[in-house]
């Protein structure tokens, strides 16, 4: 099998690998605070985990890791319902990943996606588990149809948040620049925290995260890709300092605040690292 070929079937990996981070998080903050919520989001960073492998076995080959985002289903109306199209998902993820595994004769490969297999099943048995858990517990949507001002925020901030996720992970994949790169990867961390954080703020006030994201910037340039999540930082700071301000509420404005100066130290650390690569 061509470098191509298999590329592209990583890449459907990493897109359903990419559903699957998103549909355990909004289960999870359906579900609020709890044993079963920390484990869900435990397996969600699993899978976070298997597509950034992905995503360096694809540039490896070659490629460009996709960011679409693969099979999902958010249909279930209660949460044994939810834990129950859990089980479904990894179940066919597996046999997806079987099927590639036949496939790809490279043993470096093989052994990769042996390895994410493994670790499918036994995310299957935990969501296998929470159906019956879930039920004895009596466990429901906390999530409701909130739509002030607050609210609205909250899911801007959502958005945003999950956006830069993806932008900064694929623009750490694609960038040669090594300080970059890691830089990026962690932020991408520092990002994904965020977007917990304000989801599970929200849905614990009776709102519903959205968990849909705006256009990822890719510039091929690692310069153009620094001052472009310069910009986009610049923009948060802004609005999540208005709504700290704002707000009246003590625990929400230190939350925002938080953000706020986190997002801020993102700038400094990627202006400088524009300012190096502009220097050589």
């Amino acid at each position: 099998m061509e470098k191509e070929q298999i590329a592209e079937l990583l890449n459907l990996d990493l897109q359903d690998e990419h559903g699957a981070i998103i549909q355990y998080l909004g289960h999870a903050y359906g579900v609020g605070e709890g044993e079963v919520a920390c484990e869900i989001e435990a397996i969600a960073r699993d899978e976070m985990r298997h597509l950034d492998w992905l995503a360096e076995a694809i540039v490896a080959l070659d490629g460009r890791p996709s960011l679409t985002r693969g099979k999902m289903d958010m249909t279930g109306k209660t949460v044994p319902d939810w834990m129950g199209d859990d089980v479904r998902l990894e179940q066919g993820a597996i046999e997806q990943y079987r099927q590639h595994i036949e496939k790809i004769s490279e043993p470096a490969l093989k052994r990769l996606l042996e390895r994410i297999v493994a670790d499918e099943i036994a995310h299957q048995a935990k969501f296998v588990h929470f159906v019956d858990k879930a039920g004895r517990d009596g466990l429901k949507d906390i999530r409701g149809g909130r739509g002030d001002k607050t609210a609205i925020t909250l899911n801007w901030g959502v958005d945003h948040e999950y956006t830069v996720v993806l932008q900064y992970l694929f623009q750490s994949y694609l960038t040669p620049n090594a300080e970059a790169k890691k830089q990026l990867g962690d932020q991408a961390i520092n990002e994904m925290q965020h977007m917990g954080w304000l989801s599970e703020e929200l849905a614990g006030s009776g709102g519903m995260p959205r968990l849909e994201h705006s256009k990822v910037e890719l510039q091929a340039k690692t310069a153009e890709m620094l001052k472009a999540d310069i910009e986009i930082e610049k923009a948060v700071i802004k609005v999540y300092d208005e709504a700290a301000w704002e707000t009246a509420d003590a625990s929400l404005k230190q939350l925002l605040r938080r953000i706020r100066d986190n997002e801020k130290y993102h700038v400094g650390v990627f202006s400088d690292i524009l300012k190096k690569e502009e220097d050589r």
